[in-house]
């Protein structure tokens, strides 16, 4: 059709740019590998591809990898023939244990349950990354190439990152997370890979301290002097871009794109609700994106009341929202407030400095568009919990019951549904789920004997010295 041709006219030419306007433009492949971009800031598309509404349409009914392929070939580019991008998001989605991948689950008449974790660690980030190591393996063989991936992890993007890439030839990963701020399922699921490239690495501290050490390990010119580094967290943008598709099948299922959908999404880092701002920039009719944070609520404040400034990190049953700097609001800022590039690496340096900033009127009333934000405490979330196990049957992890409690309390129009996404399976949060509800929910058997593994990690101290002469010492 005429608007598919124009749309593929254009795949030839996708270009990324960094949120802080000083580093490399790169292509789809040079984004995946670099992760970071030079000059500290994130890499997005120059411009937003855009989907007709009959194109959207037209995904109706499709299977999932082939809905992933369409909305990823115009961020792909020429990287990958469309052929071979099909082959690798059949591959990637061939291994989850639901046949629609991510289904949907009903609560009520107005409220949905996005399930997005039936991939092999059971949580949302095996969507991203059971996409991103094939795509890792693609273009490193392309130039024979090697990648050193450091990472930092609240919880589950250490072991869907270290499921996706162990026992890769090419790759080696070193993992970070805070002693004693995951749950036990979460900490076992990376420490019981025996894999010879994978480096597990517990540090005293917070999640922010190690994603603060991450960052560092970048702009070390020493480092990066021997060693190609590559990132697996959400500031990898094609981490984001894998997950943008869940976004348009489940409006495709209740509606879309006649219909609008709102979306509740429990955020730390901001990616997977930056992915449904990506998903409405192309044109997914969208009614509201809810933030949903716990009690470390930077994200609230900032949608609220502009006030983006850092408090201490507390503890919670949510541990992957237990965070006070969260990287991909920048992408968010720098696309709603002009995309000035050099204007938002100042405005970035400044919070570095200050670890506090107010948003300027372009960026509250660009981002007021779409997002609205809620906060829950430790009873907000157990009541949510409850009344899904009371009401609907339904066992949700303490992430996704405080995006429910967000949806439910956001006010948005009854004819209009609201799908929160569920970040990660009841089982790998068992002591919170049985507090609220009474009962413990059961690892699926496809986990197999967690529990009777033998771990292996290093713990170190919260210093960036410490680890970077851990990574310099152990990297191939």
């Amino acid at each position: 059709m005429p608007g598919r041709q124009h749309l593929a006219n254009r795949l030839l030419t996708m270009k990324y740019v960094s949120t802080r306007g000083s580093a490399p433009t790169l292509d789809f492949a040079g984004v995946t590998l670099a992760g970071l971009a030079s000059d500290g800031g994130l890499y997005v598309p120059e411009e937003w591809p855009q989907f007709t509404k009959d194109q959207i349409a037209d995904m109706r009914g499709l299977p999932y990898a082939e809905v992933a392929a369409r909305v990823m070939e115009p961020f792909v580019g020429d990287c990958l023939t469309p052929e071979r991008l099909r082959e690798l998001t059949a591959k990637a989605y061939g291994r989850f244990a639901h046949k629609a991948v991510t289904p949907l689950v009903q609560l009520d008449e107005q409220h949905w349950v996005l399930e997005l974790f039936h991939g092999p660690t059971l949580a949302f980030k095996d969507v991203a990354l059971q996409m991103l190591g094939l795509l890792f393996e693609e273009f490193l063989a392309r130039e024979e190439g090697s990648l050193t991936i450091v990472g930092a992890t609240s919880g589950d993007t250490g072991s869907a990152a270290i499921d996706a890439v162990a026992g890769l030839d090419n790759v080696e990963i070193f993992m970070l997370h805070p002693k004693g701020r995951v749950s036990d399922v979460q900490r076992r699921q990376m420490t019981t890979v025996r894999a010879p490239n994978v480096h597990n690495i517990a540090i005293d501290g917070s999640f922010d301290d190690a994603q603060a050490m991450v960052k560092r390990i970048f702009a070390d010119a020493d480092v990066t002097a021997t060693h190609r580094i590559g990132a697996v967290n959400s500031i990898n943008w094609a981490r984001l871009m894998a997950q943008v598709v869940y976004y348009f099948t489940s409006a495709l299922q209740l509606g879309g794109p006649e219909r609008k959908v709102a979306f509740s999404v429990p955020t730390g880092n901001f990616g997977d609700v930056f992915a449904g701002h990506v998903a409405a920039r192309m044109g997914l009719p969208i009614e509201k994106l809810l933030v949903a944070t716990n009690v470390n609520d930077i994200l609230h404040r900032a949608l609220a009341d502009g006030d983006y400034s850092t408090g201490t990190v507390t503890a919670t049953a949510a541990p992957s929202m237990d965070i006070q700097v969260s990287s991909n609001f920048e992408r968010l800022l720098f696309d709603v407030g002009g995309r000035d590039g050099l204007a938002m690496a100042d405005q970035m340096v400044a919070f570095d400095a200050q670890k506090a900033m107010r948003l300027t009127n372009a960026q509250r009333e660009g981002a007021a568009a779409l997002f609205a934000s809620a906060r829950a405490d430790a009873d907000d979330m157990a009541q949510a919990m409850r009344w899904a196990f009371e009401q609907c049957d339904e066992m949700l992890d303490p992430h996704t019951a405080i995006g429910l409690h967000a949806a439910r309390t956001a006010g948005i129009d009854p004819t209009v549904p609201v799908v929160t996404l569920a970040t990660a399976h009841p089982a790998k949060f068992p002591d919170a789920v049985e507090r609220a509800t009474g009962l413990r929910p059961p690892l699926p058997t496809r986990v197999g004997d967690l529990f009777a593994r033998e771990e292996s990690y290093v713990e170190l101290p919260g210093t960036y010295e410490a680890v970077r002469a851990h990574i310099l010492e152990h990297a191939a």
